[in-house]
């Protein structure tokens, strides 16, 4: 299709204009000036809270329900809407808020306002999708725009493939036109001028405030939580019917966009452990959801749902899709356990040791299995007796602890505030300063009070020999790209380890941890602090 070329900016800047609120969308309180010098009167009217539309599906069915906000007005500081705080403030809201769990818990309650966090987790969560209509779209405004997509093209170093996909999906035909090398503005653009979508990876590796949101995220879901930013023409879709892998939030930023959402189509696609292939509009039947989301709106729905978004002809879109909950069931725990419940059951117990019947390869096996043989019963009988004795072996703990390893492999580094930098290794005031290194050295005394910079940032595991402290402090925002980061804890300091986690968010002196001596209890702390896992109660100030 042939579109007239304009500048990237001019296309950014004219897809803004076109989303911004109108007017007086969000109702402010403001103050009154004295007129004349005789102050205005008491009596104000009460503004109308906006109504927020929840729906889900139940079923083939589809349910509205409308929740009102509390009667009780907020009041407006001008950043404020009907609905709570712009996320800019939220955030920074955020910073004041002592334990990075209920930090974790907050966000996400904004996230899916009205909706309780309860209600989600109870009704909706892995069970079936939630629609918020909010009628407010500046409500997730800050989050991320075309325009920051545009300054990234232009400032970073965006690798097709690697960190953005080119799309198109047109006579069931879903298509991808990656160029090889580094995505410039001139190009991408002109694929979006012609009608493909455009998929931003790994936002977070380009955008602080994605960052922020997701290493905040990441600690309500004990998870890894990903995003993808969608940038897609009118009166185009990017992408055929599928299902994922992973727990969605569809997060509607500018314009809009059309979903249609499917049941799975069976039981074996329910909550399913991989990604489907692209689907055929004949092979996924008929939608439980329908709906148009605009900007403030929100979608989530299940791993193993079937979705397809189109653009409608008289707006673009951009969406963010929020993820997480990959490869993290039951059955992914007990792949770990049970492998090693295996290994100790045969060196503890001698029923696993002994040898298999000398002809079972006579009754046992496919080419054998619609023989009625007496033999195969009792075979199957000891193979269930001995697999019920394998749970006793089952070293549950290790297991948690081999998924916690992965955890914080894909976790984001923490975005800290200029608080916890201040008083941490990345604020020390060392400096060159006339000719000489000053202040390199950060005194650490028994007086000196610490906590972990983050609830989920370490965590002690063992490898059955020695114990070591796995961290995410030194991971990069580019999924993966470090190793995971770990430090032996030696024997003596295990205990003052797990005091120090578990006193989180208190801060203790280093002269209560339980070490053997003083010199113990320093060099533990110290050697925390200088990978970014603790922070001090005081910032540190240059001499």
């Amino acid at each position: 299709m042939e579109r007239k070329h304009v500048s990237a900016f001019a296309l950014y800047q004219s897809v803004v204009e076109k989303t911004k609120p109108p007017p007086q969308v969000v109702p402010i309180k403001k103050k009154k000036r004295k007129e004349n010098g005789i102050p205005p009167s008491k009596v104000t009217k009460k503004i109308k809270r906006k109504k927020t539309d929840i729906q889900s599906v139940s079923h083939a069915k589809r349910e509205e329900n409308h929740e009102k906000p509390a009667d009780e007005e907020r009041p407006s500081d001008g950043g404020e809407s009907a609905d709570g705080p712009s996320l800019n403030i939220l955030l920074n809201q955020l910073t004041k808020v002592n334990n990075s769990k209920e930090r974790a818990s907050r966000l996400f309650q904004w996230i899916i306002h009205p909706m309780s966090e309860k209600s989600f987790f109870r009704d909706y969560w892995e069970k079936k999708p939630l629609l918020i209509k909010r009628r407010n779209p500046s409500y997730y405004e800050g989050l991320f725009s075309t325009a920051e997509f545009d300054r990234i093209l232009r400032n970073d170093n965006v690798q097709y493939g690697v960190n953005l996909d080119v799309t198109s999906y047109s006579n069931g035909k879903r298509e991808t036109h990656n160029p090889p090398g580094r995505a410039l503005p001139y190009t991408v653009w002109d694929f979006y001028e012609s009608g493909c979508s455009l998929r931003m990876l790994n936002p977070q590796a380009f955008s602080s405030t994605v960052w922020n949101v997701l290493s905040i995220l990441q600690e309500q879901f004990g998870s890894m939580a990903g995003a993808n930013v969608y940038l897609t023409p009118a009166g185009t879709q990017g992408f055929a019917p599928h299902y994922d892998d992973i727990e969605a939030f569809i997060i509607q930023l500018e314009g809009k966009k059309h979903w249609r959402v499917y049941n799975p189509r069976s039981e074996d696609e329910v909550l399913p452990l991989v990604s489907s292939p692209n689907f055929s509009q004949a092979e996924i039947g008929k939608p439980v959801m329908e709906v148009v989301l605009e900007a403030g709106d929100l979608l989530y729905f299940p791993r193993g749902f079937i979705h397809q978004g189109d653009c409608l002809p008289d707006a673009h879109s951009l969406h963010i899709t929020i993820s997480s909950y990959q490869r993290n069931c039951w059955g992914d725990l007990l792949m770990k356990a049970v492998p090693a419940a295996l290994e100790m059951a045969m060196e503890e117990d001698v029923e696993f040791r002994k040898g298999l019947p000398l002809d079972y390869l006579s009754y046992m096996g496919v080419q054998n299995s619609d023989k009625e043989d007496p033999r195969r019963g009792k075979f199957l009988a000891h193979v269930h007796g001995l697999m019920k004795k394998l749970i006793d072996h089952a070293p549950v703990d290790a297991a948690v602890d081999q998924k916690a390893r992965e955890f914080l492999h894909d976790c984001l580094p923490p975005m800290l505030t200029e608080a916890e930098k201040q008083s941490s290794v990345y604020g020390a005031p060392a400096r060159w300063d006339d000719g000489e290194a000053l202040d390199v050295a950060v005194h650490i005394k028994g007086h000196t009070k610490i906590r972990l910079i983050r609830a989920g940032i370490a965590r002690l595991c063992s490898d059955g020999e020695a114990v070591f402290l796995y961290y995410t402090s030194e991971n990069s925002r580019v999924y993966h790209k470090e190793e995971p980061k770990s430090i032996e804890i030696k024997a003596e300091y295990t205990d003052a380890m797990e005091f120090l986690i578990h006193s989180y968010p208190k801060f203790v002196p280093v002269n209560s941890l339980p070490c053997e001596s003083p010199e113990d209890k320093v060099s533990l702390a110290e050697m925390l602090f200088e990978r970014g896992v603790i922070h001090t109660a005081e910032p540190f100030r240059p001499k």
